[in-house]
């Protein structure tokens, strides 16, 4: 019987191509290569009882694999990061024509996708237990307590467009190592990634049941998030998105990076042309569509004319267009939809009387490098979240004004601040209410050893190696009583 994953696979391959589908179902979501216009693929979200046999399938395949040793668990990673490798040139080509990613930066992120599942792999081997003293307690005489960390179940990972291999492994990889099955959600745009990166767990030997992906939009996440037997979810996604999953849910664990607006601090003693360098391809490459890109940089009003001079020749360095060339910086955005949503923003704060030091120029999905300057505090793109190759500078009258600029945002996923002074370093950290702060680096850099995630409506839970699998596991606890107490 084929699982809920092959079901997918044969349904979304059925249809992907340049023609049309047999028939013309209303509920087809389609794919569209932002670049070219063209429909790249047709997808059948999943029916009902598609749903309902993929939990079924991963609640089977989780209690049939839950004694599989951390040994085994690990050589099913090593060995899909093996696959993921030989197929980089699909995944790849899958990212620049659904997506608009750019070959050099869809390239990177299959490399780090492989990567983390190989640190997820060592990492297996390290989650343990700990020994309680229950003799601390008087009445916990001749008592032996341990306390180990064990899987949740079956977990739900909804995953987003912008990083749809790298995205979608920071959920898969903690969640098999730890020893739970996973069904993903991804957007639809990710949706081939993800079922070519399911095949190579299969070929990489990991049981049928234990990670499947189901196709769909909307509905089809918020009734997976519902189902009694899901046990936890993990989204990555916009902030309206997270809280309506969250609502289906329930009580179940929940895990969400959501939505971002990260504050880039320049303060009067920074290098400056080392920030500009930094906080440019920050802002605008991935065409600004990651929740920790540059939106508001807050530059000290002492050094604000040599910033602004160093930000727009790094600007205008910058290359856009066809996402398939390995020189281009910036493609698309993912959809027309979005495109619009972007300009309508720009064009609201200019209305309002912010000054674009670089405008917006269009062509089809693809938005040129803009800056914002001297935007209203209350304009959208300095309130919300852009997603798009969208900066807004800001103005400040010193550090701790510009600290409170940051700070007076609704988001607080990923920040930044550019200086040489130690103190001002260690009161960023302290000051910027934000999940993450980077000192003289931007606010797009991560790394995957880290606790990553926010405060606010930028989300709840970490991810990072250590961290997500933790929010996979929940502590259990044994006691035993030695009948007669220890030997004497």
């Amino acid at each position: 019987m084929a699982t809920a994953h092959q079901e997918a696979e044969q349904v979304f391959h059925s249809f992907t191509a340049e023609g049309v589908r047999p028939s013309e179902a209303t509920d087809d979501l389609l794919v569209t290569d932002p670049w070219t216009g063209k429909v790249a693929a047709h997808l059948v979200p999943a029916s009902e009882g598609m749903i309902a046999g993929a939990v079924e399938a991963a609640a089977a395949a989780f209690h049939a694999n839950q004694w599989e040793t951390r040994h085994r668990r690990a050589g099913w990673l090593d060995a899909a990061a093996d696959a993921i490798e030989a197929d980089r040139a699909a995944l790849v080509d899958l990212m620049v024509r659904h997506i608009g990613k750019p070959v050099k930066a869809a390239g990177f992120e299959v490399g780090r996708s492989a990567g983390f599942l190989r640190a997820c792999a060592r990492h297996a081997h390290e989650i343990g237990g700990e020994t309680v003293p229950l003799d601390s307690a008087p009445n916990g005489a001749g008592r032996h307590g341990i306390a180990e960390r064990v899987p949740l179940g079956v977990i739900l990972g909804i995953t987003p467009f912008n990083a749809p291999a790298n995205l979608l492994v920071q959920k898969v990889a903690p969640a098999l190592a730890t020893g739970n099955a996973i069904i993903v959600k991804p957007a639809p745009e990710g949706a081939a990634v993800a079922l070519r990166i399911a095949a190579a767990f299969r070929e990489g030997g990991l049981p049928d049941g234990l990670f499947q992906v189901l196709l769909g939009g909307a509905e089809e996440a918020l009734a997976l998030a519902a189902h009694p037997a899901v046990a936890a979810v993990t989204l990555t996604g916009g902030t309206a998105a997270g809280e309506a999953v969250a609502r289906a849910a329930g009580a179940k664990p929940f895990l969400g990076e959501l939505g971002g607006n990260s504050a880039n601090i320049v303060c009067d003693d920074a290098d400056i042309e080392d920030a500009a360098a930094r906080i440019a391809p920050s802002a605008y490459e991935a065409s600004g569509q990651q929740c920790i890109s540059t939106q508001r940089i807050i530059v000290d009003r002492r050094v604000r004319p040599a910033f602004e001079d160093a930000l727009l020749a790094r600007i205008d360095a910058l290359s856009a267009g066809d996402p398939g060339k390995p020189e281009t910086d910036l493609g698309p955005v993912v959809h027309a939809r979005a495109a619009d949503r972007i300009m309508a923003m720009v064009e609201a704060a200019a209305a309002d009387g912010a000054r674009l030091l670089r405008e917006p120029r269009r062509e089809g999905c693809l938005i040129h490098p803009t800056l914002v300057c001297d935007a209203p505090r209350d304009a959208r793109v300095v309130r919300e979240e852009v997603f798009g190759p969208v900066a807004v500078l800001m103005e400040a009258d010193g550090f701790e004004q510009a600290v409170a600029i940051a700070n007076d945002c609704e988001f607080g996923l990923q920040a930044a601040c550019f200086t040489a002074r130690l103190d001002r370093a260690m009161a960023a950290g302290r000051m910027l209410r934000a999940g993450s702060v980077w000192i003289n680096e931007a606010s797009r850099f991560r790394l995957d050893n880290y606790p990553f995630g926010g405060f606010g409506k930028s989300g709840t839970g970490r991810e990072g190696i250590k961290y997500a699998m933790d929010e996979m596991t929940t502590w259990k606890f044994l006691g035993i009583r030695l009948p007669g107490g220890y030997p004497a």
